[in-house]
């Protein structure tokens, strides 16, 4: 018998300050039995970092051919699509050939060594933006996840300031590739 997916009801007060966006956001993600943690924390600030009208949560992990977050136009075409994590960089490249915009959150352990590694093969792709988060900011948030998060997150300056209740924590934006 297969392990269902967990539900984490989502607010998020967000101040994007650097592009004049001031939105409650509010949602519900289910994440996938085999999903870390990290993972769902990763799309969560993605969601925020990236707000726009319509950006909205896919199947994720368990829907192979689609990314974790997206714009879709009233024609089905996918006008942004996003992904967090660190991907290969031929799936990257996919996306950027059927989508308008593709933005990578480029996160985790290995960071560093992906970004010697396929930014280089990246790099000549017009509508690709990356943007990378810290992993250990990422882990502090990991240990306070609870099913019902509150976030007050505020964007100024390239700086993230993220308060759960518990704590306030700030991490720097860095686009590695493109614009946010």
């Amino acid at each position: 018998m297969a392990l269902p997916a967990t539900i984490y009801k989502t607010t998020i007060q967000l101040s994007d300050v650097d592009r004049g966006i001031y939105e409650t956001l509010q949602a519900t993600v289910a994440r996938h039995p085999s999903e870390t943690a990290e993972r769902l924390i990763a799309r969560l600030l993605a969601y925020a970092l990236l707000q726009e009208p319509e950006l909205n949560f896919t199947k994720g992990i368990s829907a192979t051919d689609e990314p974790d977050l997206w714009v879709r136009g009233g024609d089905g075409r996918v006008l942004r699509w996003v992904e967090v994590g660190l991907p290969e960089g031929e799936r990257v490249v996919k996306a950027c050939r059927h989508s308008e915009r593709v933005t990578l959150l480029a996160c985790g352990r290995m960071l560093g060594s992906w970004v010697q590694l396929q930014l280089p093969k990246l790099e000549k792709l017009a509508n690709l933006t990356i943007i990378c988060i810290d992993q250990p900011f990422i882990d502090r948030l990991t240990a306070q996840l609870e099913r019902s998060i509150n976030w007050s997150i505020t964007i100024t300056e390239g700086t993230l300031y993220l308060e759960t209740g518990y704590e306030t924590m700030e991490t720097a934006i860095r686009v590695k590739l493109g614009s946010r």
